[in-house]
């Protein structure tokens, strides 16, 4: 399914764009522009580069997992079930 892009002027009365996808959810927004003409040039741009840009993955990793050690066997606790088993309680 194809998005649109849609120009649309911000607060600071410059032009953007924004490609939107069709169910309305915006994929993304542009910086500024002075007139149409540039954003609508930008925009051939990336219609251009979209199609076969590479994904550059510049997120630094996520903090590491520290994992509780795993408990001496002659300290681990044993299941309920088994001591009471032992005791001739079901």
């Amino acid at each position: 399914m194809a998005g649109t892009f849609e120009l649309f002027i911000d607060e600071e009365s410059k032009i953007r764009f924004r490609l939107v996808m069709p169910d309305g959810h915006v994929l993304a927004v542009s910086g500024q522009f002075t007139d149409k003409q540039a954003a609508a040039a930008a925009i051939a741009e990336v219609r251009e580069c979209a199609g076969t840009g590479l994904i550059r993955d510049v997120a630094p990793p996520p903090p590491a997992i520290v994992l509780a050690p795993a408990p001496h066997p002659r300290y681990a606790v044993r299941r309920a079930s088994r001591r009471l088993g032992a005791l001739g309680v079901a």
